[in-house]
């Protein structure tokens, strides 16, 4: 990187192949646009899978590139003249996606369906770059004011917290229910934090690793579980419930991805339970149907998140519901993007960051 750069930007190529380039700072074309100088980006397993593979699905076009990064947060450094909910200096947090706005999705209220959606560091076409630049271009009513008290590496949170907002609200968690979250890395967690925010009675976290396992427990004070990777999803099951002393459980939020953790998943439940596919695994599994249509199950799929999930996530982090900060494990220089890359790659902490473009 030099200091000439404009625009300095981390672009993958493919697999293991990346690089500081320069592009040009963005340029307000919509009235509300807004332009925030990043402050940190967050590491985040779906940088993991693209910097290992290359992209999810699609893949990074070898020859252009693409600019990666999609949690952050930062300081607006200028204005659309429609602007009215910003101002200069402001410090956000940023919902790195951009819908249509006129699709049906979009005018139902699900904008996060929206075939459209061009969401940061998503290979295209058209390609979306993402936020690991010193500037980044959004519309002024995705990028949220945090309180002053908060810092910009703890607004980095905001984004995967807005994923466990989604994720609990479509288990309709209620005050005093039993919770059980499948997988303790960063979305297991805070899904487990926002479900005790909720009113969950009782929160089992569910892991194969004890050192997960012993953070969850110092984080949240909740139950823990460790899956015995050589038993049957059933028998993990029964054991998780004797330990609880319940015969089966109101809700289960899957945050793993793994196939064992889904059927264990839906043997834990009670008849008429709840469950939520958050984590995103192999493309196909096999899971017990017959003990989902049997117990008559509702069972739904999470993707990202969507109207009010933002705003309510930085209301818990602004009334210290949850304390992300205890989350972050490590910060990296900006030209050091592939180092926290690979320490996430391999299990180093649980949220590492990287500081935005310093002068």
């Amino acid at each position: 990187m030099t200091p000439s750069m404009q625009n300095p930007s981390i672009v993958l190529y493919g697999p293991g192949k990346a690089k500081v380039e320069d592009k040009p700072i963005p340029e307000i074309t919509d009235g509300h646009d807004v332009i925030i100088r990043i402050g940190f980006v967050g590491v985040c397993g779906s940088d993991v899978h693209f910097w290992n593979h290359g992209g999810i699905g699609k893949h990074v076009n070898p020859d252009t590139g693409i600019v990666m990064g999609h949690e952050a947060s930062g300081t607006v450094h200028s204005i659309g003249p429609l602007v009215t909910t910003l101002t200069v200096g402001d410090r956000v947090a940023l919902e790195p996606g951009t819908p249509c706005r006129y699709c049906r999705a979009c005018k139902s209220g699900s904008y996060h369906l929206c075939k459209y959606m061009r969401f940061a560091a998503a290979p295209g076409p058209p390609d979306t770059h993402g936020t690991l630049s010193k500037y980044f271009k959004i519309a002024e009513d995705f990028a949220y004011k945090i309180p002053e008290w908060m810092s910009l590496e703890e607004a980095v949170l905001v984004e995967p917290t807005s994923v466990a907002v989604h994720a609990v609200k479509l288990a309709d968690v209620k005050p005093g229910e039993v919770v059980v979250v499948m997988g303790s890395g960063t979305i297991g967690l805070l899904v487990a934090a926002v479900a005790k925010a909720f009113g969950a009675g009782r929160i089992a976290l569910v892991d194969i690793l004890d050192r997960k396992l012993q953070f969850a427990k110092g984080f949240l004070e909740c139950d823990t579980f460790k899956s015995d990777i050589a038993a049957d999803a059933q028998g993990n099951a029964s054991k998780l419930l004797s330990d609880l002393g319940l015969e089966g459980v109101d809700a289960v939020i899957e945050a793993s991805g793994a196939a064992s953790s889904v059927d264990m998943g839906i043997h834990v439940l009670r008849s008429g339970g709840k469950y939520v596919q958050t984590g995103m695994g192999r493309p196909r599994i096999e899971f017990p149907i017959g003990m989902m249509a049997e117990k008559e199950l509702s069972v739904k799929g999470c993707f990202r998140y969507n109207a009010g999930d933002y705003e309510l996530a930085v209301d818990l982090l602004s009334r210290k519901k949850i304390d992300v900060k205890q989350l972050i494990s490590s910060t990296s220089p900006f030209e050091e993007t592939t180092a926290a890359w690979e320490k996430t790659k391999n299990g180093e902490g649980i949220k590492n960051l990287i500081r935005g473009v310093e002068d």
